[in-house]
């Protein structure tokens, strides 16, 4: 593994790259919301650095409309500045290492990770938090399945990571599948020409995933598998 730091899946509406048939030459994983169950985690952490950083906190009742929003859209609304990001980024990372005890990965995923790579599939891991917080919440056991980990990427840097790995990996367009919980994960896939899987237990609402037409959105871990491994 190398590390750097730089119910039934629904398939939904027309493919929007070639080669989307359920045969990858790397699937790759976004971390927070889509492997490990943070959200909750990141909404106190919020409320905690607000003070500090010079914006508001959300509130409980506004948790259902935060969900429909893009990450962009989110930072807007809470008054974070563009200047103010990386800062309040860093201090998320930092924050969240110092307590990542309190950070699981979503019950299924163990078993997901281990039986796509029994079946010879590549997997990777695309993700803004820090690979040392990552390695920890998937233990050395799990860390170790994953050949390649893109970890501490900008808000927009989602994009060229997945293009740098299709590059890599001399994929063609539609044969890398990134699969997230975010609307940006779906923009960040169709810019890099990659096939989309959305998750329905993360951050961003299903609904506002499925507007963007996935190419697959999955309601539970089980339906990756089925769909990666249909033979299996």
């Amino acid at each position: 593994m190398t590390s750097s730091s730089q119910h039934d899946a629904t398939p939904t509406g027309s493919p929007r790259c070639g080669g989307v048939d359920g045969s990858f030459g790397l699937v790759a994983f976004d971390f927070d919301g889509t492997l490990a169950d943070s959200y909750g985690w990141l909404v106190g952490a919020l409320n905690r650095l607000a003070p500090r950083h010079g914006f508001r906190a959300p509130s409980p009742a506004e948790e259902p409309k935060l969900r429909q929003l893009s990450a962009a859209a989110i930072l807007r609304r809470l008054g974070i500045a563009w200047w103010k990001r990386p800062r309040v980024a860093r201090a998320l990372r930092q924050l969240m290492a110092r307590e990542i005890d309190q950070i699981r990965l979503f019950p299924g995923i163990p078993s997901l990770v281990q039986s796509l790579r029994a079946h010879g599939l590549r997997l990777a891991i695309v993700s803004s938090n820090a690979p040392e917080n990552i390695a920890s919440v998937l233990g050395e056991c799990h860390f170790g399945l994953f050949e390649r980990v893109e970890a501490g990427l900008s808000l927009g840097g989602k994009a060229t990571s997945l293009r740098a790995l299709r590059r890599r990996y001399r994929l063609a367009p539609g044969q890398l599948l990134y699969i997230g919980d975010e609307v940006r994960d779906l923009e960040a896939a169709r810019a890099a020409k990659a096939a989309s899987g959305a998750v329905a237990w993360g951050y961003n609402h299903p609904d506002a995933l499925r507007a963007l037409q996935p190419d697959f959105l999955f309601e539970c871990p089980e339906d990756i598998a089925r769909v990666l491994t249909p033979h299996g």
